[in-house]
């Protein structure tokens, strides 16, 4: 028989110590990841649920390591006394914050730098920080495994661009395929003779080849990791007037890509830059990027392209994920972890989704999640003022760190939690955002915060159901069923609650009471 080996002498890898012990894990303690790119050197501070984890640190600092690496084959000198500098720094911070010893990884311009191994190592002797260098097919998994960290179960191709590299990976049914790199990342491109003609033809050619070894389908979707096509996704945003400016989930269409491209050919760099809040080390770089997205859009014709904020730090995270964590719905989780830190009544909301569920007997299982999740969110925001609370949640719904949501879902979501707050959604700063939405998608987030509108009047406990809704679109008929033990609960606020609900739902209101449901 073999013995099993003791944990704590197997080495673990670059990821350490699994961080979650079973498939029961839901939360962990502070994590910190360092990612030492060609272009940025940042580190990020998970802390929260641990399938949708909260970003409690975010810093980075440019420091363009691989400037110039293509001529002299090393590192950016400037740039390596300021990475050196930077991650000084974040090992000061994380043992200010008391988390377990970072987790770090170093990208191309250290994997292809002749100095590399020495700046690990010095990175090693002067921090006590073990810089784990992968290459190209790891850069992509990890990047793609940010990708499924926000949308579980996902298909379509992974464009992870850095400042010295881009890769490519495959996605179907939640799994990480075929994966490539190549040397399209913009401070490489910077270095190309020949002017902007000989860089066009060299991004055309090894995206066709990339195309051909890829073997990608056209009509799938196009995930983009990487900041330079999110600094292009905001400067869309600029160019439309888009009212929502999250980057997390933004979709573009490859025709609204071409016209972004040519706006940035045509604008003034450092105006668009101050109006967009882009940094000016990232503006320099965007024009490059814009020729290569360009490219990638005409060769693979992607059916739709989605940012994801998500990429290496978090698949560095779900790396440390057992499969079952890895297949619940973030969305879900993190309304979980946010009811059970700010509400009143934790557990309350599981209570409240059975309540108002008989509603909406035909919804698709993604609309169901909305609604689970405003149930789980409404009343996470009772410390505001009562005369902002329905702004607060509102807001806190469409900017907050939630994975798995559409732009629209993420308005709907927050206008059903309005309507939970006040009868008059339409009067506030947030109207334009409401164009987002369908006249029939604005009518059910009003049923949906009416509906937890009324049944926050009927707390009992977060286990005990205070009664049965049931409604008949063919009728026109909504019936409430409560126990006597609810009974004392339906004082008037909770029948105008009611009368209010029936009336969105156009129907007439009948109130029962049972000794037991």
């Amino acid at each position: 028989m073999t013995q099993q080996q003791d944990p704590d002498t197997i080495d673990w890898g670059p990821f350490g110590r699994p961080l979650f012990d079973g498939d029961a894990a839901r939360t962990l303690s502070r994590v910190g990841v360092v990612d030492v790119g060609s272009n940025s050197v940042r580190l990020v501070v998970f802390d929260g649920a641990a399938r949708s984890p909260a970003y409690f640190y975010n810093e980075k600092i440019m420091c363009a390591l691989g400037a110039g690496l293509s001529e002299t084959g090393q590192l950016n000198p400037i740039g390596r006394k300021r990475a050196l500098s930077a991650i000084r720094r974040f090992a000061a911070l994380a043992e200010g914050m008391s988390i377990p010893p970072l987790t770090a990884v170093a990208t191309a311009a250290v994997r292809e730098a002749n100095d590399g191994q020495d700046f690990c190592a010095e990175v090693l002797r002067e921090t006590g920080i073990k810089l784990w260098v992968i290459d190209g097919k790891e850069e992509a998994r990890l990047s793609a495994q940010g990708v499924l960290l926000g949308w579980p179960g996902s298909y379509g191709l992974v464009c992870d661009i850095g400042g010295s590299s881009m890769e490519l990976a495959d996605l179907a049914d939640g799994k990480v395929g075929q994966r490539l790199t190549s040397a399209l990342g913009p401070l490489k491109l910077r270095e190309i003779k020949g002017g902007k003609k000989a860089v066009k033809a060299y991004v055309r050619d090894t995206i066709a080849q990339l195309h051909a070894d890829m073997g990608f389908e056209t009509g799938m979707r196009l995930f983009l990791v990487g900041g330079s096509w999110r600094a292009i996704a905001r400067i869309d945003m600029e160019r439309r007037n888009y009212p929502l400016t999250v980057l997390h989930e933004y979709r573009m269409t490859s025709r609204q890509i071409g016209k972004t491209a040519e706006y940035i050919r045509k604008s003034d760099l450092q105006d668009l830059r101050a109006r967009c809040h882009i940094s000016d080390s990232r503006m320099a770089l965007v024009p490059l990027a814009s020729i290569v997205l360009k490219e990638l859009i005409r060769t693979f014709k992607p059916k739709d392209v989605a940012v994801s904020s998500y990429g290496i730090r978090e698949g560095m995270l779900y790396e440390q994920m057992s499969r079952e964590l890895r297949e619940r719905d973030p969305l879900v989780e993190a309304c979980r972890f946010a009811e059970a830190k700010d509400a009143r009544l934790p557990g309350f909301g599981r209570v409240l989704y059975d309540f108002i569920k008989p509603l909406f007997p035909r919804v698709n299982w993604q609309r169901k999640r909305i609604i689970k999740a405003a149930c789980l969110l409404h009343d996470v925001s009772w410390r505001a003022h009562p005369d902002y609370r329905a702004e607060v949640t509102f807001d806190n719904a469409t900017r907050a760190n939630l994975g798995g949501l559409k732009h629209s879902e993420r308005v709907m979501l927050g206008l059903a939690l309005m309507n939970r707050y006040t009868n008059n959604p339409d009067l506030t700063r947030f109207e334009e955002l409401f164009a987002m939405l369908t006249p029939a998608q604005i009518k059910e987030a009003e049923i949906i915060g009416k509906a937890m509108r009324l049944g926050a009047m009927l707390w009992l406990t977060a286990d005990e159901q205070p009664g049965v809704l049931q409604w008949s679109a063919k009728n026109s008929t909504l019936t409430m069923t409560l126990t006597e033990h609810a009974r004392p609960l339906f004082g008037e606020v909770a029948e105008s609650r009611f009368a209010a609900l029936a009336s969105a739902l156009k129907a007439t209101g009948t109130v029962r009471f049972k000794k037991a449901l």
